[in-house]
């Protein structure tokens, strides 16, 4: 095995912690100067804030409960199960994802893709915070998971073959800019100036590359399919 294979893991164990370390002493600032951007009053709906952040945010993190399995951003059952063992309540971690969400990293050190600015705002953010925090880093008997041996995550059934709405649903909106579907990510390439190839279009999803992730082990062969035919033959448009 590689040097680089066994040194991955331990890198982004890193950057989940400094993220969160981040977040947290931004909390810390606002609370000090009162200033209330950025600072969850608790108001979130769960139910929403699942539907938001599968759309938005599977295609760059992982999240057992949501069924994604993003590798661009931190793993964020990782990234806070430590927290749920050492106790730290569910508003805290309520207030960190709400704080990156309003400051994001959006140029990190390292060479790794930054978060959006302006991903979710107001009542958006506040349903995302709060979902994240009410399953981030538990099982599905709301324990603590074992971090030596996280659960995998179940990537979302059925058969749709829709390629506008699996474009929607597998979070392609949160990197990419396609009129077509109504969405303005910039992490990604804007795919309406790019107009990739059929050929191109299901390698990248396929396979990935740099900050994007495969899709293989998410989306079946037509829905691949489906999601790089959409894409062909509307971006541009």
């Amino acid at each position: 095995m590689e040097r680089g294979s066994l040194t991955a893991p331990s890198r982004r164990r890193r950057h989940a912690v400094a993220l969160i370390a981040l977040a947290l002493l931004a909390g810390l600032a606002l609370a000090a100067c009162g200033d209330t951007v950025g600072y969850s009053e608790g108001t979130g709906d769960r139910i929403r804030g699942k539907e938001l952040f599968t759309s938005g945010c599977g295609s760059c993190h992982t999240l057992r409960d949501a069924g994604t399995t993003g590798r661009i951003g931190p793993d964020l059952d990782f990234a806070f199960v430590q927290s749920r063992i050492d106790g730290l309540g569910e508003d805290t971690i309520q207030q960190v994802v709400r704080g990156q969400i309003a400051y994001p990293v959006t140029d990190p050190s390292t060479d790794a893709p930054g978060m959006p600015a302006n991903i979710f705002e107001g009542q958006d953010a506040e349903d995302v915070a709060t979902y994240v925090a009410s399953v981030a880093g538990l099982d599905a008997n709301g324990r603590p998971i074992d971090p030596a041996s996280p659960p995998e995550s179940t990537p979302p059934s059925g058969g749709d073959t829709d390629g506008e709405s699996i474009f929607a649903s597998a979070g392609c909106g949160g990197c990419h800019t396609l009129a077509a579907a109504a969405s303005n990510g910039t992490v990604g390439p804007n795919l309406d100036d790019a107009r990739p190839s059929k050929e191109l279009a299901l390698d990248r999803i396929t396979n990935g590359r740099g900050g994007m992730p495969s899709f293989k082990g998410q989306l079946s062969e037509e829905q691949i399919d489906a999601v790089a035919t959409f894409v062909t033959e509307n971006a541009g448009g």
